[in-house]
């Protein structure tokens, strides 16, 4: 049995998959640089095949273009298990600069944009500040420990263990533990719908 030369082989080159998605979706260079997170020179340099992305950069793309990162990679759709198992150590997460608000991606990638959920875990403090979304998105937010307040549309409602707000996030909102700074952290199910 041979070993391949591991020097020999050539990093997956996305480039063309990524123009014809993108082209596809009718998406522009600046378009998906917003989406993604990624900017229009690195994208015009990989979809020249002048560079190669780095993991967390495919993930990204393949999120903004809602598509399986194996699909992104010129790979074949792989049909999904019966049970789909993720790991903890692989849900992706977020944190605030701040690193008060933590955000864990509990929502396939492929309804990114439609439908999204995460766990929200807000330290004493903390404040999850969010600009609009697009009109009609509310957003929905299960207290499952501590204390959260949220502010929306001009109203303020604290939440307890167990209680739901549902609210519109067409304009600017946020959600604060206004606990001690020795209180608890909350932790929080927030779902995002898109429309």
């Amino acid at each position: 049995m041979s070993i391949p030369n591991l020097e020999s082989l050539e990093p997956p080159k996305v480039g063309v998959t990524l123009q014809a998605l993108r082209q596809s979706q009718g998406l522009s260079l600046d378009e998906l640089s917003r989406r993604a997170g990624v900017s229009k020179s690195m994208l015009s340099q990989i979809e020249r095949n002048q560079a190669n992305p780095t993991v967390a950069v495919v993930w990204r793309l393949a999120n903004a273009l809602r598509v399986e990162m194996s699909e992104l990679l010129g790979g074949e759709r792989i049909a999904a298990p019966a049970i789909e198992k993720v790991a903890a150590h692989a849900i992706p997460g977020m944190s605030s600069p701040d690193g008060l608000c933590q955000l864990r991606i509990l929502g396939p990638i492929d309804l990114a944009g439609q439908f999204e959920w995460y766990q929200l875990t807000v330290q004493p403090g903390g404040v999850l500040e969010s600009a609009a979304h697009e009109p009609g998105s509310r957003e929905h937010l299960s207290v499952l420990s501590g204390s959260l307040e949220i502010s929306a549309g001009g109203s303020v409602q604290v939440l307890m263990p167990g209680e739901t707000a549902r609210y519109a996030v067409d304009g600017p909102h946020a959600i604060r533990n206004k606990a001690k700074p020795d209180g608890e952290p909350a932790i929080a199910l927030l779902v995002v719908l898109h429309p």
